[in-house]
């Protein structure tokens, strides 16, 4: 058999698992990877990004918006440090992301002898935030613990994973054989726990089901909207589910419904979700009895109580529930229904103007066009009330919340499809994380719409320390640079707006130019909506009615 680099067996190992893209940036201890990547520009793109950080947000995006798994490379001690923050947000989101780290030589791992890039138990530190972690000690591993990290990709919940290759390894020479495709291999739900779940549902009078990312994971939409339709059950969306059934059927709510919903409901089915509130607390679901469905077994025990916990994957198990319970029973609900999407639709009055901005960009958007969100003023309005049609269009940043992360994990986005529609939110302070990537856009022709809603401050910030210390602010405004003349300076195509109808204006010819454009919004304070996402905060007093509106002498 022909012997082949360390470096080689990886590039050959990835291809046979599918991998088409790689986000990362070179350096002296991937020499050996990036020359075999090099020999395979024909089946492997590169796209090299200005900072670690974005390859991981990038490999991000290509996954959740595809399904298929995101791979980012990056040096190591340095390089791995700065891609943590994306392999974090992978690991909130349960994003099947890849990194491939690079180490010193093996030899000197874990000696301290400062080597260059070195830093202690750097596996360690991987091991914290993916689902598994391997590293080669010889080229001759390479191919095994490719698809040992492509099983735990494809397997149970989806996480992030990490594999570290040391450059001797990479260098050093083999004959060892590459490892077949490996096949996803779903959770399968108990048919005990499926038939109890099951009689349940079919005496339920009033259920609901509340769904998390792992139906998008599993592909379970199709399941998902037949069993609610036999049920006349309607479907509550985290924001991790946003797009699991489309928001314009007569089903689907935003999760602010289940204050209303709860009143009446008897049973609730979970799916997909960690069904815990911002505080670690069960979801408040009145009196209802709960039934849970993941793939995490984790995620189906306290602080969760359940009638029924069924440890499987969604689509599976969403397609037996289906076959279980019988048709023709339910009752229409359409008062219920429509009453309370009356209540959710007033209460989004409270989020004026953010909601008028996404209507816009929703309108601008086809229906498999993809918004990614961002920690920003209508970002977090987004998370409450964006109606997302297809699967895998509506992408935020999970539990972890992490600022700065949507523009280079949209960039991520267009990369996977680049004639899709992508929209990316941001604000002035996040976007400054990764504003280097309009380089990216650039030299590959991204045509990403990137729009930075631009008020000078970190907004969230600004407006507890108005409201809760007395207006006395600190370190929570920015100096910013002029939009304009930065997007020049990447030779990108820029634009300002100053309201909805002038955004909507600029939408309708940026959206279908696809190419690259950085679009400024000047705003002044916007509303607060966290009464709306997180239960228990109270409504904030409301502001001037103006109080967003950049005054005309201030334009420029």
């Amino acid at each position: 058999m022909t012997q082949q680099t360390g470096g080689d067996l990886l590039a050959e190992s990835l291809i046979a698992q599918g991998v088409d893209r790689i986000f990362g940036i070179p350096g002296v201890q991937l020499d050996a990877a990036a020359d075999a990547l090099h020999a395979r520009a024909d089946q492997i793109d590169f796209i090299c990004a200005r900072n670690e950080q974005a390859t991981t947000y990038m490999a991000d995006g290509y996954a959740r918006s595809t399904g298929r798994v995101g791979v980012a490379m990056v040096v190591p001690g340095p390089g791995v440090l700065n891609a943590l923050a994306g392999l974090a947000t992978a690991y909130s989101a349960n994003s099947p992301v890849l990194l491939i780290a690079g180490q010193i030589d093996s030899q000197a791992i874990g000696k301290g002898l400062g080597a260059l890039h070195e830093i202690p138990d750097q596996t360690g530190v991987l091991e914290r935030l993916t689902k598994w972690t391997g590293i080669a000690r010889s080229a001759d591993e390479i191919p095994g613990l490719v698809a040992e990290a492509f099983r735990q990709l494809r397997s149970g919940r989806p996480r992030p994973v990490a594999l570290e290759v040391p450059p001797d390894v990479l260098a050093a020479f083999s004959d060892a054989a590459i490892a077949p495709y490996v096949e996803p291999a779903p959770q399968l739900p108990p048919a005990g726990d499926i038939a109890r779940a099951a009689e349940l549902l079919a005496e339920a009078k009033a259920p609901l089901i509340v769904v998390g990312g792992g139906v998008l994971a599993s592909g379970a939409s199709e399941e998902l909207v037949a069993l609610a339709e036999r049920l006349e059950a309607p479907v509550l969306m985290t924001e991790n589910g946003r797009g699991a059934i489309d928001a314009r059927h007569r089903l689907a709510f935003d999760a602010l419904a289940l204050r209303e919903l709860r009143e009446r409901a008897d049973l609730v089915l979970a799916v997909g979700t960690r069904f815990v509130s911002t505080f670690g607390t069960q979801v408040d679901v009145g009196d209802a009895q709960v039934i849970l469905l993941n793939a995490e077994e984790a995620d189906l025990h306290g602080p969760r109580a359940a009638a029924v916990r069924i440890h499987g994957d969604a689509k599976l198990g969403l397609a037996e529930l289906l076959a279980a319970v019988p048709a023709g029973q339910a009752e229409r609900r359409d008062e219920e229904l429509d009453r309370t999407r009356a209540w959710v639709t007033e209460r989004f009055d409270d989020i004026s103007p953010q909601r008028e901005y996404l209507e816009v960009i929703r309108a601008a958007l086809p229906d498999n066009g993809v918004f990614v969100s961002e920690f920003t003023q209508v970002g977090y309005a987004a998370s409450a009330c964006y109606p997302a049609h297809d699967p895998r269009t509506y992408i935020g940043p999970g539990y972890q919340g992490t600022l700065g992360y949507g523009f280079a994990t949209a960039l991520g986005v267009k990369a996977a499809d680049p004639e899709r529609a992508v929209i990316s939110v941001n604000g002035d302070g996040g976007f400054s994380w990764t504003l280097q990537e309009l380089s990216t856009a650039k030299r590959y022709g991204l045509g990403l719409v990137t729009i930075v809603f631009h008020d000078g401050f970190y907004g969230n910030v600004r407006r507890i320390q108005k409201n809760r210390y007395g207006a006395r602010f600190f370190a929570s405004d920015l100096t910013n640079p002029d939009y304009q003349a930065l997007a020049a300076a990447f030779g990108i195509r820029s634009a300002k707006a100053y309201s909805p109808a002038e955004l909507a204006e600029i939408l309708a010819e940026a959206v279908p130019a696809n190419e690259p454009i950085l679009i400024e919004v000047p705003v002044g304070e916007f509303p607060s909506p966290w009464h709306l996402i997180h239960e228990g905060i109270p409504s904030p007093a409301p502001l001037a009615p103006d109080a967003h509106v950049v005054p005309v002498q201030d334009r420029r």
